[in-house]
């Protein structure tokens, strides 16, 4: 079985997640493509676009949010992505069953007692009348007939897992705040999540495989199930062995991947690429070592931005007073640097809607400290 490194690996990465060539696709098609881009940071999915998409303008997602072709839900791993419509309503019933399990990971000790069927029996009551609720309203609408386990863990629950909302706009539009508010995807979309099937049979899981496979492969299945959140999906795993095609990588696990898919020469040269907060290029796996170096790998959790160059994290990033701050986190050649603060530049220009266009190298910040990974100047 053909063994690909670390480095073959990273480049199949950029290559499927539209970071080694940027695109010339809509950002619809994009949104579609990578399954999704994690969004609890409303702003952040415009900087994934535009990392990868020629010419990517924030009107066109924002437009997208607005037209309800796409929206922003919890889903993968219950965090909220921004996803295609499409794919919320039929991917949304897959996930109930962890959705549930994760909140109540967090909050079974407030929930004991509670009869679930009867909680979100009540949320939907309420929220048919289309009246878009933040979370706390809806708990404290409910608190009266459930005191004991608190508003937070009612409204986690009812809003993160029991009941198929979206979040609406102005939440995670272009430049613009906004509280969350949420509305039934009956009354947002026009028509409810897909049931799963009577029989048994598993075909999003078999979708889901092929659609991560297509923007992360070649993959194993524990990144699979850091990316899903969802138990491996050994079923349609199994069930898909002779469309797909294995690999081993540099540790003995085996790598699956669908046929065809770009598998780039490891030597192919990576552009810099500045990736946003929780970015899936790096989430998306369980073994992150493609992406990103084990000194640095809890920069992919605190929600620093970093950059990409060669094609892995050598810096984080933020953006200050129209200036785009980068800081290394190891020591750059001069071309490297100069690709960087080129790259910089543009993005610079793009965040603050062209009045901008300054870089800053920021050398304050010890590589690997603990201001590195939370502070957004770092």
């Amino acid at each position: 079985m053909t063994v690909l490194d670390v480095r073959a690996l990273n480049r199949a990465t950029l290559a499927r997640q539209l970071l080694l060539d940027r695109a010339d696709v809509p950002a619809f098609d994009a949104v579609a493509h990578l399954g999704g881009l994690q969004a609890q940071e409303p702003q952040e999915p415009f900087v994934g676009l535009w990392s990868r998409l020629r010419g990517f303008e924030a009107s066109e997602l924002s437009g997208l949010l607005t037209g309800r072709r796409v929206v922003r839900a919890h889903l993968m791993r219950r965090t909220v992505h921004l996803v295609t419509a499409d794919d919320l309503l039929a991917w949304r019933s897959r996930h109930e069953a962890m959705l549930r399990q994760r909140v109540l990971g967090v909050y079974r000790r407030e929930l004991t007692g509670v009869d679930l069927n009867e909680l979100e029996s009540a949320g939907r009551e309420l929220m048919s009348d289309e009246e878009p609720r933040s979370m706390g309203v809806l708990a404290r609408e409910l608190a009266g007939r459930w005191p004991e386990p608190g508003p937070r863990a009612l409204g986690e629950m009812l809003l993160a897992a029991l009941i198929p909302v979206v979040q609406l706009p102005p939440r995670g539009l272009w430049r613009t705040k906004g509280g969350v508010r949420n509305a039934l995807v009956t009354s947002w979309l026009g028509r409810d999540v897909d049931p799963l099937p009577a029989d048994g049979s598993d075909p999003v899981g078999r979708a889901l495989v092929r659609r991560y496979l297509t923007a992360y492969g070649p993959a194993a299945t524990a990144d699979l199930r850091a990316w899903s959140g969802l138990a491996g999906l050994p079923a349609a795993v199994a069930a898909m062995r002779g469309e797909m095609v294995s690999f081993r990588d540099e540790r003995g696990r085996e790598l699956l991947d669908l046929p065809g898919l770009p598998r780039p020469d490891a030597a192919t040269p990576a552009p810099v690429r500045f990736l946003p907060a929780f970015d899936n290029a790096i989430l998306g796996y369980h073994d992150r070592g493609r992406v990103i170096d084990d000194a640095h790998r809890g920069l992919s959790v605190t929600g620093a931005r970093v950059v990409l160059v060669d094609g892995r994290a050598a810096a984080v990033w933020g953006f200050e007073d129209g200036a785009v701050v980068v800081t290394p986190l190891r020591r750059f050649s001069r071309a490297d640097r100069a690709a960087v603060a080129e790259e910089g530049s543009a993005l610079a220009s793009f965040l603050s809607d062209r009045d901008s266009d300054r870089v800053r190298f920021d050398a304050s910040c010890s590589p690997g400290s603990r201001h590195v990974s939370s502070s957004p100047s770092c």
